[in-house]
């Protein structure tokens, strides 16, 4: 059935910062509702904003942290654990680089760092389960993206290898989910293995179509990809529980295309810009998820490789209030109707 979502909500990731209002938790649901967000994504991994280990054992603390955001009028709508969920699974190719997503005791000790990432999602359910929160959302990690493209040819096996353990590692942390009845919902995301439509396939086949795997909707990263992110909601429907409104723009020339990322932000083809200025379209998505009964939360994710944050963070919830349809609860041509009764609808089919 037809629902009307919530929002427009922010992820507030992108915005911490050392400063005030950005280096608390209240100080930044003040700025946040004093643009017009009605609810915000908190980034567990900042501790500015959030204690991840204490949410989880606490539910004074997880009351303490609702009722700061409720003195500003706002909901939490997740909890993200992306950096996190990176950290279950990295190939040793990216060792160094994603050491710094955690704690700096376990840097340069890959075990022990997986580990701590599987704790902090495990604990992750618990506190949305304090907070009485519907989802969190996260990245699955990657041990085959080096292998993206097949040159040399990739071994036999290999991928399917790969999937089966990041199926291996998710399971028991989705069965934790489900024991809190949370969804776990995955971004698609380039750089982790799930990074589109059929390799999510893949990985909902290893974890055995786990009812808690779920999927953080998108649409910027489909676009870049080139990827039909309408049709992704027709297929996917029953899985999307979490929306991520970004918004992208894909200019291929005569010097590149997709794959452009050696480039800055600022020369690709492929750029991730602030809400309404790509080419996203917005008005499709959001009457496709109206249309499949989508009643969650409508996320601001905010990525630009040319606005202001500030500018983009109060641009953003105003589009995304014009954009929220609240469906009817009628036909709209009601007014021509008549009513009926089981002899009338035979005699109007010929079968009396």
């Amino acid at each position: 059935m037809p629902a009307t979502m919530k929002g427009p909500a922010l992820f507030l990731a992108q915005f911490a910062g050392d400063a005030a209002p950005f280096d608390s938790f209240d100080g930044i649901c003040g700025w946040a509702s004093g643009l017009g967000y009605k609810g915000v994504q908190i980034p567990t991994f900042d501790a500015r904003l959030f204690d991840l280990d204490k949410a989880a054992g606490s539910q004074s603390y997880c009351d303490e942290v609702a009722g700061i955001a409720a003195s500003h009028g706002l909901a939490i709508t997740e909890l993200s654990t992306h950096l996190q969920g990176q950290l279950v699974a990295v190939h040793p190719a990216y060792d160094e680089a994603f050491d710094g997503f955690a704690p700096a005791a376990l840097r340069g000790k890959p075990q022990a760092r997986q580990a701590w990432a599987v704790d902090q999602l495990m604990k992750a359910a618990q506190a949305s389960r304090r907070l009485g929160l519907s989802g969190s959302v996260s990245f699955t990690g990657a041990l085959a993206w080096p292998f993206l493209y097949p040159w040399p040819q990739r071994a036999p096996g290999l991928i399917e290898t790969a999937f089966e353990e990041l199926g291996r590692r998710w399971r028991p942390i989705l069965d934790a989910y489900e024991e809190a009845g949370v969804d776990l919902c995955y971004e698609i995301h380039p750089g982790e293995d799930v990074f589109d439509g059929a390799t999510f396939e893949m990985f909902l086949e290893r974890v055995g179509n786990h009812p808690r795997c779920a999927i953080n909707y998108d649409p910027s990263h489909f676009l870049l990809q080139q990827l039909d992110y309408l049709a992704f909601i027709d297929i996917y429907a029953e899985r999307i529980r979490a929306f991520h409104v970004k918004d992208a723009e894909f200019n291929p020339s005569g010097r590149q295309g997709v794959y452009s990322g050696f480039q800055p932000w600022l020369d690709r083809a492929g750029r991730f810009r602030s809400l309404g200025d790509g080419q996203v379209d917005f008005k499709a998505i959001f009457s496709k998820l109206a249309a499949i009964g989508y009643d969650r939360w409508a996320v601001l994710e905010w990525e630009c490789c040319l606005k202001h944050p500030e500018d983009g963070a109060r641009e953003g919830a105003a589009f995304i209030a014009d954009q929220i349809i609240r469906v009817t609860d009628k036909a709209f041509d009601d007014f021509a109707g008549a009513g009926s009764d089981d002899a009338q609808l035979r005699r109007m089919l010929g079968l009396t």
